[in-house]
């Protein structure tokens, strides 16, 4: 990973709009990442991640920054939420189920690297199953049986390679997958019978008719399988867990505070403590190998509006030495999450569109007013920050998303701050004894 700090933020500054200390404070943390691996192995065992909290409200890009940041390095990452979690003796999901969730990340992540170094060679043997397939099934129907099977594969060959047999019918046989059973619902502890028996017992094989485009797909997923080495890609997948996961701790905030000792309160206090080893430092058993938690990064989150960072046990609190404020949007805000970002949702509206030959074309001022709409529903409702942008666009855009149909030439149509206000006020009428819209009935 060579990307400066500077760097790290301009990447994440093209997806997100302000935060800049936020930003700051991870792109710092992954750099450190860099330069402890740089040293001497010994000097690198005594360094540690500094691990941190964002406070600020929801729809601030708390969770973005995280997942931009991950996916920028590709880093296996999951992202749990601290209220799913009990204290150890009581029903639910064990603290330790989140570095099994990132060990499965991770495999993902290695596993695809893998495919895609094998894709090839993998497509090449898929090639030749599929063209043997379909030369056996039209040998069966064609009625000049004199024409050679060497002429026939290479004519298929020929369609198979200009895609005109992706809609033919081909009959192949493909691996069953083994059904997981659930065994203890709410602990994410599901048991794969077939993975329990392993070499045990061959693998199931179940004969199906298939379009050739989806007999590829099925089939190089297979090959590919069948190509890679599964135990380097556990090793290297438990090595990646340990040096480069992060792990998002969503709703910190609702465990601040100490237990009450009775109700719902109950494992507040403890499920901080069954997370403090976890984030301290620790080794967790994994199907794919044992996980030392180490060096991992933790990026913890919360709103905090009924607690603060200073109601978590002191324990924890030591452990998360970097704390960042993450600000409220504003208008301004608005405009450039509209305009600013990369693939923005006026993009994203405009392509869905375009499909249904409609083609969007928002003025400045109808941008204007949906920031403004945005700043003023979050003001007097429930502040959920640019997830506000959903609920207005959908109102502004319910009527030509319906009324599209495709059946018609490619039409222009400009949304303006007129047309922005007319639909908006519709959408609030129709919907003024549903609140969960979001629009305020301001008479």
């Amino acid at each position: 990973m060579e990307y400066t700090p500077k760097e790290i933020c301009e990447k994440l500054d093209k997806r997100i709009i302000g935060q800049k200390e936020a930003k700051k404070a991870v792109a710092i943390a992954l750099r450190n990442r860099y330069r402890r691996s740089s040293l001497p192995k010994a000097l690198q065992d005594e360094i540690t991640p500094k691990n941190i909290i964002m406070k600020g409200p929801t729809g601030v890009g708390k969770t973005e920054i995280a997942r931009r940041l991950a996916s920028l390095v590709r880093a296996p990452f999951v992202k749990v939420e601290a209220t799913k979690f009990t204290e150890v003796g009581y029903v639910g999901r064990d603290v330790e189920s989140m570095i099994r969730d990132l060990a499965e990340s991770a495999v993902r992540l290695v596993k695809n690297e893998k495919f895609e170094e094998v894709r090839q060679k993998a497509e090449d043997i898929v090639r030749e199953k599929i063209v043997n397939a379909l030369a056996v099934q039209r040998k069966k129907v064609d009625i000049n049986k004199d024409v050679p099977e060497a002429d026939i594969r290479a004519a298929l060959r020929e369609e198979y390679e200009s895609k005109k047999l992706e809609n033919d019918i081909v009959e192949i046989d493909i691996a069953e997958t083994p059904k997981q059973m659930n065994m203890m619902p709410g602990m994410g502890m599901e048991i794969n019978i077939g993975e329990m028996l392993g070499g045990m017992l061959p693998p199931r094989r179940k004969r199906k008719r298939l379009a050739v485009k989806d007999a590829k797909k099925i089939l190089i997923d297979e090959e590919c399988e069948r190509l890679i080495d599964t135990d380097s890609v556990n090793a290297e997948a438990v090595r990646r867990a340990e040096q480069d996961g992060i792990i998002f701790i969503d709703e910190i905030d609702k465990i601040a505070g100490k237990s009450g000792g009775h109700g719902p309160d109950i494992s507040r206090e403890g499920v901080q403590r069954d997370i403090l080893p976890i984030v301290e430092g620790c080794s967790v058993t994994t199907k794919y190998g044992t996980i030392k938690t180490d060096y991992i990064l933790f990026i913890s989150a919360g709103a905090f509006s009924n607690s603060s960072v200073s109601d978590l046990i002191p324990e924890l609190q030591g452990r998360f030495p970097v704390v960042v404020e993450l600000d409220s949007l504003d208008k301004k805000d608005f405009v450039d999450i509209l305009t600013k970002t990369e693939h923005s949702l006026i993009t994203q509206y405009t392509e869905m569109l375009k499909v249904d030959n409609i083609n969007l074309k928002f003025t400045p001022d109808a941008i204007e007013e949906i920031a403004e709409i945005t700043a003023k529903e979050n003001q007097t409702i429930e502040n959920i920050g640019a997830r506000r942008l959903h609920t207005v666009l959908e109102a502004v855009l319910e009527d030509i998303s319906f009324n599209a149909t495709g059946n018609h030439p490619m039409t222009d149509v400009v949304i303006d701050r007129e047309y922005v206000i007319k639909n908006c006020a519709e959408s609030k009428n129709r919907h003024k004894s549903k609140p969960r819209f979001g629009f305020v009935n301001e008479e």
